[in-house]
């Protein structure tokens, strides 16, 4: 864990979110920033601070843990689609240095265009969308 790391204080439960979705490498979470209804994050247990640092196993679990969180979000909050984003670095709009893939799901005529800009999100709509994603 890193000290200062706002994810690994959500993944040690020291910082509350609206968790989704855990198995013994990954932890997914409601974004509170969201980018549209649903938008969730997954990030693994262990901290690593980027692609270039999350470890072949990590990085595994976390795309099947985005694909299943991505099936959910079609079967169970109506998306038409989903975007899976993953941002190395500042320049790419990384602002949590805690590897994170950004499961984004997608309705026709969103009016979402990437990047989007991350603005504070309606606690009772994330909390209603995290408990559908729950099931």
């Amino acid at each position: 864990m890193a000290e200062d790391c706002l994810f690994c204080k959500i993944v040690a439960g020291e910082l509350s979110a609206q968790i989704v979705d855990s198995d013994e490498r990954t932890v997914s979470f409601m974004d509170i920033n969201p980018a549209t209804r649903g938008h969730a994050l997954v990030v693994p247990r262990a901290h690593a601070r980027d692609l270039h640092e999350v470890s072949a196993e990590d990085l595994c679990a976390c795309a099947v843990a985005a694909q299943r969180l991505a099936g959910r979000a079609v079967d169970r909050l109506g998306a038409d689609g989903v975007n899976l984003l993953n941002s190395l670095g500042r320049a790419a709009w990384q602002t949590i240095f805690h590897f994170h893939i950004h499961v984004i799901p997608r309705y026709e005529g969103d009016p979402l265009r990437l990047p989007w800009v991350p603005g504070p999100g309606d606690e009772t709509e994330i909390a209603a969308a995290a408990d559908e994603l729950r099931g």
